[in-house]
């Protein structure tokens, strides 16, 4: 069974068609996929894996604008008609994903209605979930902001326990690693996660659901609605 969400949602005669130009691979914590201003050479349904998307800023210092799990795709930029990358995609959750060129990606897009139609609404999802983000960021405390983050982490990677360090932490939330220690203090303290030598488990999602600032339930929602849409059209297209 294709564990990517979104190619899951294609009809079974344009997923077949996809099969030849994808290739499983295993991404690793850390990898970097793009550069901003780098071409794209290749797009990446992730499984279990994650990617976040990184503005970069005076050269060096990034912040987490978009997260990538296995309700997308990373390397949205070429449905939209544009080859290169506006951001650093950084793979903060290592795991399976289904690769495929870029050259592959424009011919199946082309040939492709169903596939048309899902990564465009996709792509609205995720412009949805990085405008959120920028107002969360602006907005939201860091221990609200931190326990989002988790929750959207642990939907995508399907896992109450995965591995991330402060620095990594302190890109996403744009905060100093003291900032990200005494958020994750306040959340251990509450018995809602543990968090020890870059690794952290969920102890009590509800707790941490009602910890968390408004934006989760908002991107949440989307990312629902937007599967849920893809699911009707399928089981509508079964019909005919």
């Amino acid at each position: 069974m294709q564990a990517n969400r979104l190619l899951a949602s294609l009809p079974r005669k344009s997923y077949r068609d996809l099969l030849p130009g994808l290739a499983a691979v295993t991404l690793d914590f850390g990898d970097v996929l793009y550069e901003p201003g780098a071409r794209i050479r290749d797009v990446y349904f992730p499984d279990r894996s994650v990617v976040s998307l990184l503005t970069v800023v005076d050269g060096h210092s990034e912040l987490e604008v978009g997260l990538v799990g296995c309700e997308g795709m990373v390397g949205i930029p070429l449905a939209l008609g544009v080859d290169t990358s506006s951001v650093r995609a950084l793979v903060q959750g290592g795991g399976a994903a289904m690769q495929m060129s870029a050259a592959g990606f424009h011919k199946a897009f082309n040939a492709s209605a169903p596939l048309r139609h899902g990564l465009h609404r996709y792509a609205h999802g995720l412009m949805a979930q990085i405008t959120q983000t920028a107002a969360c960021n602006r907005f939201h405390r860091v221990e609200a902001r931190l326990a989002r983050w988790l929750l959207m982490t642990r939907d995508r990677v399907g896992s109450a326990q995965f591995r991330l360090t402060q620095e990594f932490l302190s890109h996403m939330l744009g905060v100093r690693r003291v900032g990200v220690t005494h958020a994750a203090s306040a959340l251990q303290r509450r018995k809602l996660i543990e968090y020890e030598r870059g690794n952290i488990r969920i102890l009590d999602s509800a707790g941490l659901e009602a910890a968390a600032c408004s934006c989760y339930p908002l991107v949440r929602q989307l990312a629902e609605n937007r599967q849920g849409a893809s699911v009707r059209k399928r089981t509508y297209g079964r019909r005919q």
